[in-house]
Formats: structure tokens, C-alpha cells, sequence
């Protein structure tokens, strides 16, 4: 079952930001196989974790290399082998075509060899360049499938250091592959590279890594590459945030007249993908780079270019999605090879953009888009991470623009809607929003009700959410602890909270969700990463629709809303919290405190979005007062 496609909600106001981007897909990928085969253990900082660096330090670890991270304060910490690898099981490299390229050569180099395979997309992108390049090193390669792709067999080989001819117009992984593998062979290796390469940044990157842990390259005219076999030496590596999530944002700015500054990506970045603002700053776009930061300002409007894309292909998407916007045309070129990436890249981005209404035409090697207002509609997103970021960014400018199966924006940025969020803060600080918070029994809920209905304001019961959630995973006996599925199931489900009845996808579930099963379970499931971040979006999207309203939680002036209008963090002893809960339930209030302790224990202490007082709130204590009194001082206090 697909998820539902995900409304795009517009812009209200210019954005005017200071983003923090998780650390580079490519960077922390190629700093995970160098310190794998290291000689002691690295620490890496700012590390991406998304499916795709996942899928390379899961395929590191079967192949022996113990490797810890923490996703919270994004550090790994990386106990290398040596260059001595054995393989205990098939290397699974999901959707990550980086990984796949990456595990070829160490599945040869690994004691016993191994099996390289993974989801179906990935067995359809061609591998032949370097299996071809490995074979004639030494490498013993049985395709188990269709010859040159996935799955494959690599047998344990003695690799020769060459010279080894690659090609470069296919994918410039062949190259770092080899090169990020060569440290460990036993005579090291020469490289030559034949005819021009695409996306040749990306080899500049893996030898500035290989540098950085310590390897021996000698690097002639960029095309004959000499790695001594001089395996690489432990290190502490800060990885810098990705250009190419960063394009989206930078993109959005020159769009929409805001401005977007990404901390950390300046002038002296590894990246060619940061070259995509001199493409927007051709198109129109103020830029301004830093040693530190890089800052993209829209001044009102975005010209056409003819430019080819061949050495930052990832922001391709991108470019088209913004180019119905342009007063001329925009023609990219010199990207024919992405037509081989998770989807036809092409043909992608000019089908959803005529689906739009927009005016798109495929060439050879790129596309062509002329002036044309796009329409609202449901943008295929192909399960390719890039085509639904890119439209998104369109869909901030264009009403009615929905992404289907947004959630392969896990492969690399898994927070990437919570963060275009972000944009969105000028514009949410001008809705009437109040924001009750507190634990659970101090009377918020009765509080955000009377409050909405004396404000003429529509009111939001966000623990009705969680709650439902909770149901619908005990009904389909969906394991809590998997956090995945039941992050999964929240992004499947309708639910529908109105003022006195809750429904998912159309049934009543109003008594169904205070169930005592849901109350002793509804903790784990709030805490869910995967599924508060879902509710997120739809709590966001349902105030921005009626121009504001009152939401209750633990997280709305926090996290939610934190430029809501008014801020409340309502609270109480723990002794009348349990007295009212008590008088509820009709159970003893000692069973009941600690019922709450506990609750409050799980709610303060959960990763994502812990209960606190946000900034800014107003604390008002309800022990011994009226819910009367205390609606008349939160109305008072919104009014003024």
C-alpha cells in the first residue's frame, strides 16, 4: 500500500533562515570505507544517517569492521580493520548506489569473498565499467543475474596494482571505488581514466578523503591516478553538511525573494554540488559564500540558462523543477547519464513537469523547460528521492502540488520536510495560533477546547493523533518496537480529528482510541521519530489551512509552532493531576501517580520533541484553580 500523496504547502511569506543540513551523503560514505580499512579507530563527525550511509555501515559491518553511531549528536565511531576483510554474510546495499560500487572491490579484496545484492532498483543500474576494471585486475566476478548488474558473486582475489583502464562516462563511482580501495591492496594501484568523466567533483572528493586518513596519491592531468599501497591511518574527520540537500533550499530562496544561509558550506567546501548557487546566481539570484557559510537571496525574479549540469548532476532535478518559473528558457545539458540513477532522471522531471502544465521537452543529453505557470497536481516522485525534494521546492510557489510516496526522501534526508518546515516561519508567526503544552492530567485539553470555542478559533486535539496511531498498530498487530512499520503505518492512515469524533480513513474511532490498551502504549508510539514527524506535518498543515487555530500537545510551541502567537505550558501538582484522572477512570489515585510519573518520565526523556517548556511560554499552574479562571487568563493573555 502506498502512502497518500503529501500536500505541498505554499509559502505565505519570503523565508528568512539560518539552516543547519545534515552532514554529506557522499563525504560521510567515502570517510566510512577509509576508516573501515584503517589502521586503528576514527570518530566522524556531523555523519548523514539515512538509508543510504546506513546501507554502507551495515555492508561494513558484515564485512567485519565494527562500527557505532550515535544519530542524535551524529558522531560514528569506526574501529578499522586494517585492510582485513571477511565477508560473514551478503552485502545488502538497499537502494545506495554509492554503496554498491563501493562493495565491489572490498567483497574482492575480503577473505572468502562475497556476495554484493539489493532492492530491485539498484539491480537494474549498470555496473559493467567496473566489474569489467576489477576482472582485469584479478577479480574472479559471477554475476548471479544479468551480466555487468546486481546480484553478484566476487570470489577472493589477489588484485594486481595495474594499470587499470576505466571509463568515466557512466558514473564517476567506478573511479572511487577503486580508489577508495587501493590503500589496502598489496601493491597499491594505478588508475587510468578513458575519455571524459561525468560528475568529476566526485573524484575530487574521494582523493581529498583518501588525503585526509593519511593515503599516498600521486594525481597526473586528472587522468592517471597512483595510490601507494599505504593503507590509511586513523582519524577524527568533521564531515560538512550536503550541497546537494542544501540546492533545494537555495533553490526555494531565489524563488520566492527569501533568503537562506546553510551554516558550514562555504568557500572551501569538497563538494561540486555547492556550484549549483553560481547557477542561480547566472539565473538572477543574490549569492554571498563565506569560509563558513553560503547565503542564495531572491530579488524577485529568475532568468533563463543554457548550461551543462555534467559536473553537479544531483541538482539537475532541481534546476527543472524551478524552471517554469523562469522569464526564458532553461536548457541543461551534458546529463544524459542520469537516465541510469535511481530513475530516468529525464524523462522524470519533463513528465511531471507537463503533468503540470508546464511547457518540457527530453533532449539527448538534458531537457529543455520554457515559461509556462505550472498548474497544481500529484507529482510522481518514481521512489527517487531527488525528484520529490525538487518538486517541492515548486510546490512552495504553486498551489495544489502534491508528492506521492514522499517518504523516499529517507534515502539521504530523512528529515528534509520537517526542515523545509523551516522556511515556512516567517509566514506561520502571522497565524492566530495558541500553543497549550503539559503533562498528561493538568487540565490542557479541557483548557484548549473552552478557550477555541470563546475565541472563534477551531481547536486541534494532537494527542488524538498519537492515539490513533496507537490503535491502528494494535489493531493490525504491528509490532511497536518497530519503529519503521508503525512509522510507516502513520504515514498510511487518514486520520481525521474534529471537534467531538476522531476517524481513521473513515471509521469512528473516538471510544476506540481510550481504550486502556492505547493508554498503556500510546507513550511508545509518541515516541516514534518516524511518526511524530509525520503528525508534524499534518498538525502544521491543518492550522495553515484555516489561518491558525489552537493545538494542544507536549511539543506545539516547542517544536510545532514555536512562532505561535501565544505559548502556554499548562501544569499542576502531580497530586491533582492524578485526583482528576482518578475521578475520571474511577482507579486508585496512588496507581494513578505512578501511572503519571511514568508517563512523564517517557515524555520528557524521548529523543525527538521531549516534553519541555518552550521558549517564550507562559507556565501556568492549575492546582486549586478553576478551569474557568484559567481560560479567562489564556484568552486575556491571547488577546493581548
Amino acid at each position: 500500500m502506498r502512502a497518500r500523496p503529501l500536500p505541498i504547502d505554499p509559502l505565505t511569506a519570503p523565508p528568512d533562515v539560518t539552516l543547519v543540513l545534515p552532514g554529506s551523503k557522499s563525504i560521510t560514505n567515502r570517510a566510512l570505507v577509509a576508516a573501515a580499512l584503517a589502521d586503528g579507530t576514527s570518530t566522524l563527525g556531523h555523519i548523514l544517517v539515512a538509508e543510504d550511509t546506513l546501507a554502507m555501515i551495515d555492508c561494513l559491518g558484515l564485512l567485519g569492521v565494527d562500527i557505532s553511531y550515535n544519530e542524535a549528536n551524529g558522531t560514528a565511531t569506526v574501529v578499522g580493520s586494517g585492510g582485513r576483510l571477511a565477508a560473514t554474510d551478503t552485502l545488502w546495499v538497499r537502494q545506495s548506489g554509492t554503496t554498491a560500487r563501493f562493495m565491489l572491490p572490498l567483497a574482492a579484496m575480503a577473505t572468502g569473498g562475497a556476495t554484493v545484492d539489493g532492492h530491485s532498483q539498484i539491480r537494474e543500474r549498470p555496473q559493467g565499467d567496473l566489474v569489467e576494471a576489477l576482472v582485469s585486475l584479478g577479480a574472479r566476478a559471477e554475476p548471479l543475474g544479468a551480466v555487468g548488474s546486481l546480484p553478484m558473486r566476487l570470489h577472493e582475489s589477489a588484485l594486481s596494482c595495474g594499470p587499470v583502464q576505466v571509463p568515466g562516462d557512466v558514473s564517476s563511482q567506478f573511479m572511487s571505488a577503486l580508489l577508495l580501495s587501493a590503500p589496502a591492496m598489496d601493491q597499491g594501484l594505478t588508475i587510468e581514466l578513458v575519455g571524459d568523466i561525468v560528475s568529476a567533483p566526485y573524484v575530487s572528493m574521494t582523493v581529498a578523503v583518501m588525503r585526509a586518513f593519511g593515503a599516498d596519491i600521486v594525481v597526473t592531468d586528472d587522468r592517471r591516478y597512483e595510490v601507494a599501497p599505504v593503507n590509511y591511518q586513523a582519524r577524527h574527520f568533521e564531515i560538512e553538511p550536503d550541497a546537494s540537500a542544501a540546492s533545494y533550499f537555495f533553490a526555494a530562496a531565489a524563488v520566492s525573494r527569501g533568503r537562506v544561509t546553510v551554516d558550514g558550506l562555504g568557500t572551501g567546501s569538497l563538494q561540486g554540488d555547492l556550484s549549483f548557487v553560481d547557477v542561480l546566481a547566472r539565473m538572477g539570484a543574490k549569492v554571498d559564500k563565506t569560509p563558513q557559510s553560503t547565503t542564495v537571496s531572491g530579488t524577485g525574479a529568475i532568468a533563463g540558462v543554457d548550461i551543462s549540469m555534467a559536473d553537479l548532476s544531483d541538482t539537475a532535478p532541481t534546476l527543472a523543477a524551478v524552471a517554469p518559473l523562469a522569464t526564458s528558457t532553461v536548457r541543461a545539458t551534458g546529463i544524459g547519464f542520469i537516465r541510469e540513477k535511481e530513475s530516468d532522471r529525464i524523462g522524470a522531471v519533463v513528465t511531471e513537469l507537463r503533468r503540470l502544465g508546464a511547457d518540457a521537452d527530453e533532449e539527448p543529453d538534458g531537457f529543455v523547460v520554457r515559461p509556462a505557470m505550472p498548474t497544481g497536481g500529484i507529482v510522481e516522485s518514481y521512489d527517487d528521492h531527488r525528484i520529490a525534494m525538487a518538486f517541492t521546492v515548486l510546490g512552495l510557489v504553486t498551489p495544489g502540488i502534491e508528492i506521492s510516496d514522499p517518504h523516499c526522501v529517507a534515502k539521504t534526508f530523512p528529515e528534509y520536510f520537517d526542515t523545509v518546515d523551516l522556511l515556512r516561519a516567517v509566514g506561520d508567526a502571522d497565524l492566530a495560533i495558541l500553543a497549550i503544552d503539559g503533562p498528561a492530567g493538568s487540565g490542557k485539553s479541557t483548557v484548549a477546547r473552552r478557550a477555541a470555542e470563546q475565541m472563534g478559533l477551531q481547536y486541534l486535539d494532537t494527542g488524538a493523533m498519537y492515539r490513533s496511531v496507537t490503535h491502528a498498530a494494535l489493531e493490525q498487530q504491528v509490532a511497536l518496537d518497530d519503529q519503521a512499520l508503525v512509522a510507516s503505518l502513520a504515514r498510511h492512515i487518514e486520520i481525521d480529528v474534529a471537534l467531538d469524533a476522531v476517524f481513521i480513513d473513515g471509521a469512528d474511532v473516538t471510544e476506540a482510541i481510550r481504550t486502556e490498551a492505547v493508554n498503556n502504549n500510546v507513550s511508545q508510539v509518541a515516541a516514534n521519530p518516524g511518526v511524530r514527524s509525520a503528525m508534524r506535518r499534518q498538525q502544521r498543515a491543518w492550522a495553515r489551512r484555516r489561518g491558525g487555530g489552537v493545538l494542544e500537545g507536549r511539543d506545539i510551541g516547542s517544536v510545532v509552532f514555536p512562532s505561535a502567537r501565544l505559548k502556554v505550558y499548562v501544569t499542576a501538582s502531580i497530586e491533582e493531576r492524578a485526583r482528576r484522572r482518578a475521578s475520571e477512570s474511577g482507579q486508585p489515585v496512588d496507581e494513578v501517580i505512578a501511572a503519571l510519573q511514568e508517563r512523564d518520565r517517557l515524555d520528557s526523556s524521548r529523543a525527538d520533541s521531549p516534553l519541555t517548556e518552550a521558549a517564550g511560554a507562559v507556565t501556568i499552574d492549575t492546582t486549586g484553580c478553576t478551569i474557568d479562571q484559567v481560560v479567562d487568563q489564556v484568552v486575556e493573555l491571547f488577546d493581548e
